[in-house]
């Protein structure tokens, strides 16, 4: 019967020695956390190139081994270590960590779906929530996305679940761009709508089997244009969206065709918006 009551405990009793070590094994964990922290920065801040960056990437592992070790310390100390104690802590265990990752597993369902459904692959130009830019790599939890700024964003695939994504050249390689244009009302709208035309036709990134379209609204504070069309090159849509809006620019400008004057409460459409144009594709 003793035996039987011992087996089933899950705890062993707690006594002044026990709370000594346990007591010991913490503040040793707090004092090798802050130790490995401040020296692994200390050393990485003194060099240069990829072996300052890689010393950096130890210290979160460092820290990790460390809870690691002291948890490995502190659990036989508590926890009756019996078969039927460790199940029980190991179940728990589970449960727990499952709960945690539902995000993470969740994530790699999504990943799952994206494969087969491709609503991105590397080379595509995609917006997810605020994050617009190039596909660099399609992982297993994330999609890898670097922005016009040069700044690589892992966006996790479970946001397929709950938000749109905008695919702008869809696998190929055309990708519409808008340039905008804001004019005063009193001006030739036909000659301004052909004279944005021709500045599209002779930019020298112009894809010219692709259309080329100028759309012109009314709005109350004047005339807003847009130059629909097509850089040769996705990646080149910046250049030629700065092109068509400098010379464009200085076409109107040469015509002493003036730009809207908007009063300070006014809404642009900047949705989707790149600068002062935006970028979309068709396939």
């Amino acid at each position: 019967m003793e035996e039987q009551q011992k087996y089933a405990r899950l705890f062993n009793d707690i006594d002044s020695q026990t709370l000594i070590t346990l007591g010991v094994v913490l503040l040793a964990t707090i004092v090798l956390i802050i130790v490995s922290q401040r020296g692994l920065n200390w050393i990485g801040n003194r060099m240069h190139g990829q072996v300052r960056f890689r010393i950096f990437a130890l210290v979160p592992m460092t820290r990790l081994l460390i809870l690691m070790t002291a948890l490995a310390i502190i659990v036989p100390t508590i926890i009756e270590p019996s078969l039927r104690n460790m199940v029980t802590v190991m179940g728990a265990l589970g449960l727990a960590i499952g709960f945690a990752m539902k995000d993470y597993v969740s994530s790699l369902i999504a990943g799952v779906v994206s494969a087969v459904e491709l609503p991105y692959r590397p080379g595509d130009w995609v917006q997810i929530e605020d994050t617009y830019g190039e596909v660099k790599h399609v992982g297993l939890r994330t999609v890898d996305i670097q922005t016009p700024d040069d700044d690589l964003v892992y966006v996790p695939h479970l946001k397929l679940w709950d938000h749109a994504v905008y695919n702008a050249n869809n696998g190929g390689t055309s990708l519409q761009c808008v340039a905008s244009f804001y004019l005063h009302p009193e001006h030739e709208a036909g000659w301004v709508r052909k004279a944005l035309r021709d500045v599209a036709l002779t930019s020298a990134y112009l894809k010219f089997d692709k259309p080329i379209i100028v759309v012109a609204e009314e709005k109350p504070w004047g005339t807003h244009y847009r130059i629909r069309a097509y850089p040769v090159d996705p990646r080149q849509q910046f250049l030629f969206i700065t092109d068509l809006t400098l010379r464009g620019k200085k076409v109107l400008s040469a015509a002493g065709v003036q730009s809207a004057m908007l009063p300070p409460d006014a809404a642009l459409d900047t949705r989707n918006a790149v600068g002062s144009a935006s970028s979309r594709g068709n396939d």
